[in-house]
């Protein structure tokens, strides 16, 4: 996973984004001293030799078990000099062998990047290593004098070098572990129960609902900026530009709340847009949080019905527009995403999305659009009471094909 924001963009004050090797450049040439998140290699990794460490498992390791960071190859680690690496002798399918068979449990999210200067004189290797949710993680090898007993050791990062957990922390980390995922699952319900009701409280119509959340994996940087009413409006609009540029069939919700992107209110370490009370049939309830986190709450029976386009709604049961739930996922990222470049998250972004409606009791049917854009709903329909939640995990930085196709769902929970 490519990581927005760094130790390299905060020193020199860039913008969220993708690492440069000009960046690179510009902070060997400022002495950027080595960090718990920052690590100057002179030297390629090498294999492990004579029964020692492999040095790179044991420093990416000791990174993820701490708040992440950068090993950056082609740089000496005491003067900082430039030296460079030559990009030939690379071999990244080895290195992630190597941390494959020498680190428990297995990271998934790490990127190695060839860096080269604009005018080629110059590479370097740029691993990027972020915290790791699955801490602590164990590093394996064996001794000299005996070769077939494996060894663990839990490494992390102590300022600007690396040191061994002893027993209390390792203790800790695990609980740790444990304690972010069972918060992290109870914030979402917590987030999603306050826009139900929110929502249903002022419901005139019965109607099926998409509530969705977007949550940053770790808190925000300690140099996050706090989230002004300018930045909620503009994560807002290019969002909007970023979905309308797009050749999609049905418009999404974030068409419904430009009548109030200028003008969020504020709320408890928020801002919220509500179209609930205008009276425009697009009813539409959105949190953008100063953690980074996103609350959207749509009416998906209001384009089958209000729009007339169905004729008569069936006589029991909510209807719902089938590519205006996709329309609603692809928002909600594209929001998601807009919002952590503005916050400089660096973290990988999880959404969940539920369908409910007040009346649990009501079936939903779904609505489809066919040939000309006539909508119907199906013989084979299926009516269910009640549709499981789903989750899925974004990147904060990647192709823009990743807002329509998040790169690692979940199957239903």
């Amino acid at each position: 996973m490519v990581r927005s924001w760094t130790r390299l963009h905060e020193h020199l004050g860039a913008a969220p984004g993708r690492l440069s090797f000009d960046m690179v450049r510009q902070a060997a040439a400022d002495n950027l001293a080595e960090s718990d998140d920052l690590d100057w290699k002179e030297k390629l990794p090498q294999p492990p030799r004579d029964g020692r460490w492999n040095e790179l498992a044991k420093d990416v390791a000791a990174m993820a078990n701490t708040r992440g960071g950068l090993l950056i190859f082609g740089v000496r680690d005491k003067t900082t000099e430039l030296v460079g690496i030559d990009p030939g002798e690379v071999n990244v399918q080895q290195y992630a062998q190597w941390i494959r068979n020498h680190v428990q449990p297995y990271l998934p999210d790490l990127t190695f990047s060839t860096l080269t200067a604009p005018d080629g004189t110059a590479s370097v290797l740029v691993v990027d290593i972020p915290a790791s949710a699955m801490a602590p993680h164990h590093v394996y090898g064996t001794s000299q004098k005996d070769k077939e007993q494996q060894a663990a050791v839990v490494p992390y990062r102590d300022k600007d070098h690396t040191a061994w957990m002893a027993e209390h922390q390792i203790e800790r980390a695990y609980r740790d572990r444990f304690t972010h995922a069972q918060r992290a699952e109870e914030e979402v319900q917590r987030l999603l129960d306050h826009a139900q009701e929110t929502v249903f409280a002022q419901q005139k119509e019965p109607a099926a609902w998409l509530f969705a959340v977007a949550r940053p994996d770790r808190p925000l940087p300690r140099t996050a900026p706090r989230l002004a009413r300018e930045d909620a409006t503009e994560a807002l609009r290019a969002a909007r530009a970023r979905t309308q540029s797009r050749n999609r069939p049905v418009v999404g919700p974030l068409a419904g709340l430009e009548i109030v992107t200028s003008n969020p209110r504020p709320g408890l370490r928020r801002w919220v847009l509500n179209t609930l009370t205008l009276g425009a049939g697009r009813e539409i309830y959105a949190e953008l949080h100063h953690d980074g986190s996103v609350v959207l709450a749509v009416n998906l029976s209001w384009k089958a019905i209000r729009e007339g386009l169905l004729g008569e709604a069936p006589e029991e049961g909510l209807v719902l527009h089938q590519d205006f739930v996709g329309a609603c996922c692809r928002d909600l990222a594209a929001i998601a995403v807009e919002l952590a470049r503005r916050l400089r998250v660096d973290s990988a972004l999880h959404l969940t999305a539920a369908i409910a409606a007040a009346a649990p009791a009501a079936s939903l049917t779904a609505v489809v659009s066919e040939y000309g854009g006539f909508m119907s709903i199906p013989d084979y329909a299926r009516r269910p009471h009640r549709i499981q939640p789903v989750a899925a995990t974004l990147t904060p930085v990647g192709q823009d094909e990743a807002l329509g196709r998040p790169h690692r769902s979940s199957s239903p929970t």
